[in-house]
């Protein structure tokens, strides 16, 4: 057995068994969804399931949160995996950042938008009258869940030519490479991805004459000053503020 074989047989180990019967319409549905036949439908029920529909709050374990945890872990191991090997001669600082180009909530959600998945997802009628299958956060979070379903049935390489065929192949990953940092842009889907209050920018200071003048911009979240910047122009200096707010976020998330 494989490593990755018998670290999927014991992560199943640990997951609730669904105990539902497969019927022939469920198996065709997520044939298609994935383009494997499953061995087990239950991984993709468990995994099209928002919490939303579960009575009790705290039940995460039927929920697809777990999967989706999974699946985000499997993701970014596939497209760090591809871009080591497409780009030979980049240093870790340019494929880490390429990776959050490609790893993120709005591209995440357009894949899943691209193979119909928000028609798929089991969600409470509140949810659902509420444009629940077109959220963002939502069609992310359940497109890494359908991977890491796809990995607990089918193992590592069926996983592999999901994410091949409904992300790497569909973007244009050189034109990603010479995009340069949009901090401002970075910042505004951290908020909307955690449902925060959208960044606010505010002129601090706005020094010397009009030919040579240098703006410092405060950009806060809420009620909290989170980045400072100070440029020639006001957009440079908002980049920068935004940067340094992305900075001290990841640093707070990297605490926890």
């Amino acid at each position: 057995m494989s490593f990755f074989s018998n670290i999927r047989t014991r992560l199943s180990s640990f997951l609730p068994s669904a105990g539902e019967e497969s019927s022939n319409d469920d198996i065709r549905r997520f044939t298609q969804l994935v383009g494997r036949t499953p061995r087990e439908a239950k991984w993709y029920r468990q995994a099209l399931r928002h919490r939303s529909v579960l009575q009790d709050d705290n039940d995460f374990t039927t929920s697809n949160e777990r999967l989706e945890f999974l699946g985000d872990a499997i993701l970014g191991l596939i497209v760090a995996e591809d871009l080591f090997s497409r780009y030979p001669t980049k240093d870790e600082g340019f494929l880490t950042k390429l990776r959050a180009r490609l790893v993120n909530g709005k591209t995440l959600a357009r894949c899943a938008t691209s193979i119909q998945l928000g028609d798929h997802i089991e969600l409470s009628e509140n949810m659902d009258r509420g444009a629940g299958r077109t959220n963002r956060s939502i069609l992310s979070d359940t497109y890494e869940a359908i991977i890491g379903a796809i990995y607990l049935d089918l193992g590592l390489e069926a996983a592999r030519e999901f994410i091949t065929r409904s992300l790497l192949q569909t973007l244009d990953i050189e034109e990603l490479a010479r995009t340069r940092d949009n901090y401002k842009s970075l910042l505004l889907e951290l908020t909307q991805a955690r449902a925060w209050p959208q960044p606010a920018y505010g002129v601090v200071t706005a020094e010397g004459p009009d030919h040579d003048k240098s703006f410092t911009i405060k950009v806060s979240i809420g009620d909290r000053d989170l980045g400072m910047g100070q440029a020639s122009s006001k957009k440079s200096a908002e980049q920068k503020a935004a940067r340094q707010a992305l900075e001290r976020l990841n640093q707070e998330q990297s605490e926890d």
